[in-house]
């Protein structure tokens, strides 16, 4: 399983024009199965999702995991989930994290293969992303199966980031700015079951364009279930 997570910062791009077609341009050079995406609705209004569903469909076979509340939101709060159709058979939910600004974490539990993915954008301060990391360890603690986090962390020290219950970090590289990467912001967190076979940030003209993150990519083995 292939799956990326991208900061799309609402579609705005580093020429500060809105162009979701260039970010879906984007992802169809990365070819994942799953896509986790943080800033996907607008901040405003109804906080309509900035992506069209309907050439995200054709262009590369993928659905939104409808984890909304909002008529038009793309996800919640920001985060997204989309899949390819082969993975249609998934149940979704939402969850809620410890915050002063509107956060949350999305998750869809794919039933084949079985493996959970999160998709998360933790907040702007240390202390809240303290709180959100314990909350989403509290979640691992209740999966009987292979779950990866995916999603922008904001957190710029490492030896911060603190996940006792999963297996293993894995920082696929600098992400952040864009423009001249110099921090790993973007990164996945994976519990047992799952075996990182690469992983890597999604480099090219496009991508340094589209927004102020470039994607993260992970190539996954799905060995078996949690104990």
């Amino acid at each position: 399983m292939r799956v990326a997570s991208y900061n799309i910062r609402k579609a705005v791009g580093l020429d500060w024009r809105r162009d979701p077609e260039r970010i879906v341009d984007v992802l169809a050079e990365i070819d994942a199965d799953v896509v986790v995406l943080q800033e996907a609705d607008k901040r405003i209004g109804g906080r309509q999702g900035v992506l069209p569903l309907e050439q995200v469909e054709r262009d590369l076979g993928m659905i939104l995991c409808e984890t909304s509340v909002r008529p038009l939101s793309h996800g919640w709060h920001g985060n997204a989930i989309f899949a390819k159709r082969a993975l249609s058979d998934y149940t979704t939910d939402r969850i809620d994290v410890p915050s002063i600004e509107p956060r949350g974490a999305v998750a869809a539990h794919f039933h084949k293969p079985n493996v959970e993915v999160l998709g998360v954008h933790l907040g702007l301060t240390a202390g809240t992303r303290q709180l959100q990391m314990a909350t989403l360890n509290d979640v691992l603690k209740t999966r009987k199966h292979p779950v990866l986090i995916a999603g922008d962390f904001n957190e710029w020290n490492r030896k911060l980031l603190q996940f006792p219950n999963a297996a293993s970090i894995v920082f696929p590289g600098l992400s952040f700015h864009a423009a001249r990467p110099v921090s790993a912001l973007d990164l996945f967190v994976m519990t047992k079951g799952l075996r990182a076979i690469s992983s890597r940030v999604h480099f090219s003209e496009l991508a340094r364009r589209a927004s102020d993150h470039l994607p993260i990519v992970i190539d996954l083995e799905i060995t078996g279930d949690n104990p």
